[in-house]
């Protein structure tokens, strides 16, 4: 009699690595964790009413801290611009991640990417990439 191996259907190929699952809390997930708990007690044992408002102000609690984060990264993100735009017409260094250094005059901004980058006579330069600003001289009158 041949007996034959029986392998777990996982749906991963051989030689493969399995997708990770998302590691994400949300307001949803702790709330179908809550009902969860909530249609399984025991009705000879109902949860403890301080341990359900507890678990309330935590939630309270990730939510207000996600809409802080959230507010931070906005205004962060407005101080690059605001900044990068502010460089326009001076004369800035800058060191790429590759070396490169040079000067020269700011000429625009681009906000298309996640960091604002400055053209610097020809060269787009992250914001981050800028090491010193200094005032074009004005020719005198």
């Amino acid at each position: 009699m041949t007996i034959q191996a029986i392998a777990a259907s996982s749906g991963v190929q051989p030689g493969t690595t399995a997708p990770k699952p998302a590691q994400t809390m949300d307001s949803s997930m702790f709330m179908s964790l809550l009902v969860t708990q909530l249609k399984n007690q025991d009705p000879s044992a109902p949860m403890d009413t301080n341990q359900m408002m507890s678990q309330t102000v935590q939630l309270s609690m990730m939510e207000k801290m996600t809409e802080l984060t959230t507010d931070a990264k906005e205004s962060f993100s407005l101080q690059m611009r605001s900044a990068a735009a502010q460089i326009i017409g001076h004369n800035v260094s800058y060191a790429l991640a590759d070396g490169t250094k040079g000067s020269g005059v700011a000429s625009s901004v681009s906000f298309a990417a996640g960091t604002p980058t400055v053209a610097v006579g020809g060269v787009n330069v992250p914001l981050d990439s800028i090491s010193g600003m200094t005032a074009t001289s004005s020719p005198a009158a």
